[in-house]
This record gives C-alpha cells, sequence and structure tokens, in this order.
C-alpha cells in the first residue's frame, strides 16, 4: 500500500519564510542601488555634458581644418579680432565652416560660408559668434550668438615648448614679436557647476591635406566621446 506524499504545513511555512527574505533582501538590494544611482546622479549629468561640449567643439574645429573647409595659404583655426555685441573687441579662437553647423539658428533658410568664433563669458557660459560671408550686413552688424553651454566659466590656452617639451598654460594668448596672438595647441575648457569643476582639452588642428593628413602630432591629446546634448 502506497502513501501519498506532500508538503506539511511546517514546509509549506518554513519555504514561505524563505522567499519572504529573499524578497525583502532583494527589494532592499534594489532600493539602496537606486538611491546610491540617484545620488550621483548631478555628478554623472555634469560629466556627460562635460564629454559632449568637449567632444562637439572638438569635431567642429575638425571639420574647419578638412579640406574643403579650410580656406587656401590660411591657417584653419586662429585668433581673430572680434566685436561681439558687447561693443568690447578681443582676440577670439575663430573658424570657418562652409556648410555651418547644426546649433547656428537662422531666421530664414541657412547660409554657407559662415565664420565663427568661440567666447568664453565667465557669468554666461560659452558663446559661438557667426555671420556668413553672403550677409549684406557681413563685416558692419555684430555676428549672431548662439549659447553652447552655461557651464564653460572660461578658456585657457595651451602651448607646446618642443624645445624643453613642456606645455604652458595660459589665461590669454601668446604675443608673438609682433604683439600679434599666436595660435595654441590646445584649448581648454573650465567647466563649473556648484562645487564641481573640471578641465578639458581640445586640440587645435592643423590644415588637413588629404584623408591621410593629421598636421603634427601633439602629445597627450585627450580622447573624446559621442555627444548628445
Amino acid at each position: 500500500m502506497s502513501r501519498r506524499s506532500g508538503f506539511t504545513l511546517l514546509e509549506i511555512l518554513l519555504a514561505l519564510a524563505l522567499v519572504g527574505m529573499i524578497l525583502v533582501a532583494l527589494n532592499t538590494f534594489i532600493f539602496s542601488m537606486g538611491e546610491l544611482w540617484g545620488r550621483n546622479s548631478e555628478v554623472r549629468l555634469f560629466n556627460q555634458h562635460v564629454n559632449a561640449v568637449t567632444r562637439f567643439v572638438g569635431d567642429t574645429l575638425q571639420t574647419a581644418a578638412f579640406p574643403p573647409s579650410a580656406r587656401a595659404n590660411s591657417v584653419p583655426v586662429a585668433p581673430v579680432q572680434v566685436t561681439p555685441q558687447s561693443g568690447v573687441a578681443d582676440n577670439l579662437i575663430s573658424f570657418y565652416l562652409p556648410a555651418g553647423c547644426r546649433l547656428l539658428n537662422w531666421a530664414d533658410r541657412p547660409l554657407p560660408e559662415v565664420n565663427c568664433s568661440l567666447q568664453a563669458r565667465p557669468n554666461d557660459g560659452l558663446y559661438l559668434l557667426w555671420q556668413s560671408d553672403l550677409e549684406l550686413n557681413f563685416g558692419t552688424f555684430p555676428p549672431r550668438e548662439t549659447l553652447i553651454t552655461p557651464l564653460v566659466t572660461a578658456l585657457k590656452y595651451d602651448y607646446y615648448d618642443p624645445v624643453g617639451k613642456t606645455w604652458t598654460t595660459v589665461t590669454t594668448l601668446n604675443l608673438d614679436p609682433n604683439n600679434q596672438p599666436l595660435v595654441p595647441e590646445r584649448l581648454r575648457l573650465c567647466f563649473s557647476y556648484g562645487k564641481l569643476y573640471r578641465e578639458t582639452t581640445v586640440v587645435v588642428p592643423e590644415a588637413l591635406q588629404g584623408l591621410g593628413g593629421t598636421g603634427t602630432p601633439i602629445p597627450e591629446v585627450q580622447q573624446g566621446v559621442p555627444y548628445t546634448f
């Protein structure tokens, strides 16, 4: 005569207790991880924004140096005296984009052959100043202004000494013997948000002569990541 096997009441209670303990532990783990993730979200989002802006600036400067963007017999990225809407002229890192840029907000259809400059304002952020050669008021009216990010508080400039093999970071552009501003090897973007602060570097490219040309290699180049504003 066979006996029917089954769970006793005690076994069922023990199983329920074990499942309950596992669910409580899993729930505690999920909430603790969520709390840690949320606690660091500000830092994470800040770093994502910093990487995005750095990559955007680097890609834009590379576009200015790539044929046919680079004008013949000219430096693709160089200091140019620009008078913004404030009326105060300054030597700004400038470049030329034949097809414009996705950040440019035109009132009418976009125009090609756009002259661009970067300006960092301590209390406002990093601005892109731009104006097309084809505009009727080119050179008469000040350039348009587009805010790239409010988190850049300053632009610094890195110069490389090939003799001493050293870098020098300055807050104003170095001058040659004729008091003309020199092109730096790198731009240094200074980001600030509350207690968060970070500096990133962008290489100032030379004119690219073809698909294989990359200009003079500079050591310690920071690699970018895909950008999403």
